[in-house]
């Protein structure tokens, strides 16, 4: 008797042939997408700028390249990367790429960012102002010295407490000025100025204390007064040890409405008017020999030293002082004891 043929298996071995070949044209398919990824070949020319910070990982860098289509994977691109280059080092900046571009291509593109963002260490020393804080940023490429500036004029987009205090007054030519605390940072190059600003602001943040709150509350002043006091306290001293009898000369000339007469207001005020175009009337409202008071903004950044000795300053009866040929400073209760100690000690 005829074994009966199994009308199945002739099915079954067709499908099994059809799935071989699937499996080996997705096999093919697979080898080719991973291949041209790796050599760039049949890939879009599009630009992709990819911006690497330092608080980017190798997986997150990866991951960016794949979401914008710079890879087909970003596992692909990580493992390569470990085989190829096992200890590479990504360097802050921003690069310019296409997904044309082979891995190796792209790997030493990584080693040459088209814009550099390298952390440059930088110190602000005490007593700069934010003229001269914008030209040390602009020497270190972290970004230009005016548009630093620019950010300056404008307190708007900075969250502090105290930043409320800064008076919206026109005569003010940097609102932001006297906050940029005098530090050492580690800045990226080409970065926003307006980062770097809040950075700074940010680090003053830091050093309020309750002795400037409670010296503020105490003598009716605004935290925007106290730093505009210890500015020129800053630029009048030689070093914290002259700065308090300098503050209580100033406060006690402040209490009885005299002008403060102080000589490096005219330079701050000078370098407004003749090098960045502000107007006489600001010049003016920061020259203490022509208004009243204090000058409408700080002339300087001062250093937390400073303001503490101005916080502690003693009580006095001083009204003037100047510093002698051998820079010691020398204090008078009068006009009349002011011209004797002039006299006795030269002066200029």
């Amino acid at each position: 008797m005829k074994k009966k043929k199994n009308k199945h298996s002739g099915v079954i071995a067709i499908l099994v042939v059809i799935l071989i070949i699937v499996i080996g044209l997705l096999g093919y398919f697979g080898y080719s997408v991973i291949t041209n990824d790796i050599n760039g070949k049949n890939q879009s020319s599009d630009e992709y700028t990819l911006v690497i910070t330092k608080n980017d990982f190798e997986y997150e860098i990866g991951k960016k390249l794949y979401d914008n289509k710079i890879v087909v994977f970003d596992s692909l691109w990580t493992s390569w990367m470990s085989k190829h280059y096992p200890d590479f080092t990504y360097i802050n900046g921003e690069y310019k790429l296409t997904a044309d571009m082979s891995y190796e291509e792209i790997a030493k593109k990584l080693q040459n960012p088209d814009i550099s963002h390298k952390t440059v260490k930088v110190a602000i020393p005490e007593g700069y102002n934010a003229m001269e804080i914008a030209k040390t940023l602009e020497e270190n490429n972290i970004c230009k010295a005016d548009e630093f500036l620019e950010v300056c004029k404008s307190k708007e987009g900075f969250e502090y407490d105290w930043i409320k205090d800064i008076p919206d007054d026109e005569l003010i030519a940097y609102p932001l000025e006297g906050f940029l605390f005098p530090a050492t940072y580690d800045f990226a190059m080409n970065s926003d100025p307006k980062g770097i600003a809040d950075a700074m602001l940010g680090t003053f943040d830091k050093r309020i204390s309750d002795k400037w709150t409670k010296f503020c509350d105490e003598n009716y002043m605004t935290v925007f007064e106290l730093i505009n006091l210890s500015s020129v306290v800053q630029e009048e001293a030689f070093g914290p040890e002259s700065a308090g009898n300098i503050a209580s000369v100033f406060i006690n000339r402040l209490n009885k409405g005299a002008k403060l007469q102080s000589d490096v207001t005219y330079f701050y005020a000078r370098d407004l008017r003749d090098e960045q175009g502000f107007s006489q009337k600001v010049y003016d409202s920061y020259y203490t020999y022509r208004c009243e008071g204090l000058p409408s903004g700080p002339i300087s950044n001062p250093g937390e030293e400073i303001i503490n000795a101005v916080v502690n300053h003693p009580d006095t009866d001083y009204l003037y002082f100047f510093s002698d040929l051998k820079k010691e400073f020398h204090f008078a209760k009068d006009y009349d004891e002011f011209v004797a100690l002039q006299k006795k000690y030269p002066w200029k």
